[in-house]
């Protein structure tokens, strides 16, 4: 030990230090622990709202299934009015999936040069047609159902939505003529249907409608 100047000669001091001792049980109990506790697993998180194991199941799955099938099927214009039916309601990822289904249904029937069977796939082809905006492309298909059938009322009751939805007054008020003369249940379809709504402050529109009315 080396002697402490300030200290008197002669007097060398010892400093001691206290060492604690861990009972040895003591120890192996707090290792234990320790370890126990690192081996806990960590609970999964839950699912997020709006994931996939939320919309497995339900209406609008069920919906987007059975239009895949229509695809799968070959029956793109079916397929495409399905989809549109399912998108109002779908959760985002299938909003995707149903936009990129519509997309590939009408490349396909670009490519077989929509050869439709019967006047009512071309007709559901043209409504499919106005709900994607290609008011143009619904306009040919429906004029081309009343080539090949003039009294096709259904037809005229597709054009007059048409009309209605670009703002053509006159047109719509044509063809929702022609289409309750030729079948006057469309008069009672009329009087319900939202793509009217830009018709429905016109008098003559009312008149249509509401021919009893004084």
């Amino acid at each position: 030990m080396i002697p402490n100047p300030g200290d008197p000669a002669g007097i060398i001091r010892f400093n001691f230090c206290t060492v604690e001792r861990t009972s040895p049980i003591k120890s192996m109990t707090q290792e234990a622990k320790s370890t126990t506790s690192s081996r806990k697993k960590t609970p999964p998180p839950p699912a997020r709202p709006g994931s996939h194991s939320s919309t497995a199941t339900g209406p609008v799955f069920t919906h987007y299934q059975a239009a895949v099938q229509l695809v799968q099927q070959g029956k793109y214009e079916k397929a495409i009015v399905a989809f549109e039916k399912v998108l109002p309601s779908a959760p985002p990822e299938i909003v995707e999936r149903c936009k990129m289904y519509i997309s590939t249904c009408r490349r396909q029937l670009d490519k077989e040069g929509l050869a439709f069977l019967t006047p009512g796939e071309r007709y559901d082809y043209a409504v499919s047609q106005i709900n994607a905006g290609d008011f143009e492309e619904a306009a040919n298909q429906l004029k081309g159902i009343l080539a090949d059938d003039p009294r096709a009322d259904f037809a005229f009751y597709g054009l007059a939505l048409l009309y209605s939805i670009t703002g053509k007054t006159q047109d719509c008020l044509d063809s929702l003529s022609q289409a309750i003369e030729l079948n006057p249940k469309n008069r009672l379809q009329a009087r319900s249907d939202n793509d009217f709504q830009s018709m429905v402050d016109d008098p003559r529109f009312t008149e249509l409608l509401y021919p009893e009315l004084p």
